[in-house]
């Protein structure tokens, strides 16, 4: 027996099966019901609305094998053959996460095909892979913030059983999984569920449209969507985390912010599974209330993405000072970022040309809380031609920036291929059939950058489906001159900051940085980082003897007493005992 359940409050709606329309009962809360006693798993199913001419899918599919656009599939959660009874987890703290998006990350562009690439992830040291989001969107393929079908993963993928069987093969391997999720925005097509109900709100809007319905007449049953798929993840689909796409994009009012309501069911949820579960916000706030406990009036995530770590090492080490770069790159703003989390905490932002952000209390909030990275799928494909660091960087300062993110006080993130330098660029790429969308997305993407100086020919086109095949990776890189070198610094980094607790304590108070002419010092207990950014040799002070080097990205270091020579562009990792 399969009872059907929508929401509708205002207005009627039917339920098309087998072919056959059927009427169904109306409750006091707006939901409408049936039991269809035969329509058993793999029933396609859909509904009719008075105002809207064809069948739609159902707003909580959880599949939808011919697209966004045709009929829902009954899908039994309970017939996996799970083989993952003894994971116990991955928590946040302690963890390296490793970013990558399912169509790009082999050649096939599927669940499966990325399950035969877990043993890289292992070799390297990884803790949790987090996918980019992998919901229904129109078309072949996406970046996945397109999504319109909240509960059902993109069927090219492989659909429900396939991200059923990543998870399970990653829980094998010992690495758990955190799966982008979107909740600011619905997609441009296909975006059925408002049609249904008020989902979104014409009060407010942000830069995809109409904003999310979270604080307006009948909001209730909108943020239960929200926490109801949120919870279905982690549950239905055994998924350790979640990265909560922008959420300050999330216009919500109420006295309990959405954000706090889903970190309390999330507990609950963890508490009765006895596995950890993480909650990690894109926030351009910089408001450490976020990821501060709610019993300290905060909203109890348990981390969020760092920007401004990204933000001071790229300017450091490009030179790049355009838009919003302009305030970072000083070595003063390493320190900032190094022994504060943010930049911005409370102080002028020449970008925003207002104040921004809050301090964050060193004594009380850890490191481990921000994630920090180099490079990530928004500072790379936002970038006109999707250029990674490699294409710009030398080597030198490929190894600078891996030493100082891998032995900072934040939890590290690798965007996939970074690990051995990858040459090929991740780019933005749709697969939009709409041809007046198509167009909208090629002329917008265009004009974006017209305004920065490029010229048109040299943006890559969206539609092209060059465009994203030149974003897959490729593998036989990983073995050759100038990037197997990358991937064994990037083996050896992880492996120490696993080896050497000095270089994963949290404790941002616990951070001592100087700096000089083109040199920095990081002090991490009984460690120390020194890094050379500088083009010939320099001697460093590191205030203190050290007894041995724990790792150097070239060769020629000398240690003199209190003090070492590092070769130019060069790093080194010290233990004083």
């Amino acid at each position: 027996m399969t009872l059907f359940e929508v929401w509708v409050p205002e207005k009627t709606v039917r339920l098309r099966i087998d072919g056959t329309d059927r009427d169904m009962e109306r409750g006091d809360d707006g939901w409408w019901r049936l039991d269809v006693p035969e329509a058993g798993p793999g029933t396609d199913y859909a509904y009719l609305l008075p105002d809207h001419d064809g069948a739609l899918p159902d707003p909580r599919s959880a599949w939808q094998p011919e697209g966004v656009h045709g009929p829902s599939r009954v899908y039994d959660h309970s017939a996996f053959a799970w083989t993952d009874a003894s994971w116990t987890g991955r928590q946040l703290p302690g963890s390296v996460l490793y970013e990558l998006h399912v169509g790009t990350f082999t050649p096939q562009g599927t669940f499966d095909a990325a399950i035969e690439r877990l043993d890289h992830l292992v070799e390297l040291g990884v803790d949790l892979v987090e996918l980019l989001p992998v919901n229904s969107f129109n078309g072949e393929y996406n970046w996945g913030y397109d999504g319109v079908c909240w509960y059902a993963p993109h069927e090219v993928y492989g659909g429900p059983d396939g991200l059923k069987r990543f998870v399970d093969a990653a829980h094998r391997k010992g690495i758990g999984v955190v799966l982008d999720v979107v909740y600011n925005h619905f997609g441009p097509s296909g975006a059925y569920a408002p049609m249904f109900a008020p989902y979104l709100s014409a009060a407010g809007s942000n830069p995809w449209g109409d904003s999310v319905n979270l604080d307006g007449p009948l909001s209730e049953e909108v943020r239960r969507y929200i926490i109801d798929n949120v919870l279905s993840w982690l549950r239905d689909y055994h998924v350790d985390g979640l990265r909560l796409d922008a959420v300050h994009a999330l216009a919500d009012h109420n006295a309990v912010h959405l954000l706090e309501q889903l970190a309390a069911e999330v507990e609950s949820l963890s508490t009765h599974l006895n596995r950890p579960l993480s909650l990690i916000a894109e926030s351009d706030l910089n408001d450490p209330k976020l990821i501060t406990g709610r019993e300290a009036n905060g909203y109890g995530l348990q981390g969020q993405w760092d920007d401004d770590v990204h933000h001071v090492l790229h300017a450091l080490l490009t030179g790049e000072r355009q838009g919003y770069y302009g305030d970072f790159g000083s070595l003063e703003s390493l320190e900032t970022v190094l022994t504060g989390a943010f930049f911005h905490a409370g102080t002028w932002s020449s970008f925003r040309r207002r104040r921004h952000g809050r301090p964050v209390d060193r004594t009380r909030i850890p490191g481990h809380r921000f994630v920090a990275y180099l490079q990530n799928h928004d500072q790379i494909g936002n970038r006109a031609i999707g250029d990674r660091l490699s294409a710009t960087l030398s080597p030198g300062r490929l190894k600078i920036g891996a030493t100082l993110l891998f032995t900072s006080p934040f939890t590290p993130m690798l965007f996939m291929g970074e690990e051995w330098a990858a040459s090929n660029p991740w780019q933005f790429f749709t697969s939009h059939p709409e041809p007046e969308l198509a167009a909208a997305v090629q002329n917008g993407r265009r004009r974006e950058f017209a305004s920065h100086g490029w010229a048109e020919a040299e943006v890559p086109d969206p539609q092209d489906p060059a465009t994203f095949e030149r974003s897959k990776l490729d593998w036989d890189e990983r073995e050759k001159p100038g990037h197997a070198e990358i991937l064994q610094l990037h083996r050896q980094l992880i492996a120490l900051r696993r080896s050497r607790a000095d270089l994963s304590d949290p404790r941002l108070d616990k951070v001592e940085v100087w700096h000089g002419d083109q040199y920095v010092v990081m002090r991490r207990g009984d460690c120390a980082v020194a890094v050379n950014l500088a083009a010939g040799p320099q001697t460093i002070s590191l205030r203190a003897v050290p007894r041995s080097v724990l790792l150097a990205t070239e060769q020629g270091v000398v240690l003199q007493r209190d003090r070492v020579e590092l070769p130019p562009e060069s790093a080194v990792v010290v233990a004083f005992r």
